[in-house]
């Protein structure tokens, strides 16, 4: 039989720290004026771009713009409503006391003027 490799000794105290591995240099950043020192992910722009792209860009930015617009007034639209027919069956009638009609049992309209003489 084969004798098994030895163990290595797993022991915390015996293993040296190993340090963390230096972080890799984001690419385009030494370019960048400025940015020189920083580490940074999205480093800006050498120079504008032209017309056509900054177009494009407007206009896709328009475009979420809107779709996210609309998405929240959807959202609030159907939250109102839903919330509307939530208080509707709670409440067993209409949840909006401007809208709730008169009831026969108050002051008719024509005694609470008579009295206010």
């Amino acid at each position: 039989m084969a004798e098994p490799p030895p163990k290595p000794n797993t022991s915390p105290v015996e293993q040296p720290a190993k340090p963390w591995p230096p972080s890799a240099p984001v690419s385009g950043v030494e370019e960048a004026e400025g940015w020189k020192g920083s580490r940074y992910p999205n480093p800006p722009d050498a120079v504008n771009p032209d017309v056509a792209t900054l177009r494009d860009q407007w206009r896709f930015a328009i475009r979420q713009y809107s779709r996210w617009y609309s998405h929240a007034w959807g959202t609030a639209i159907l939250a109102g409503v839903s919330f509307f027919a939530l208080g509707w069956l709670i409440k067993g009638s209409n949840p909006l006391p401007s809208r709730a009609s008169e009831h026969a049992d108050d002051q008719p309209a024509h005694a609470a003027a008579s009295t206010e003489k």
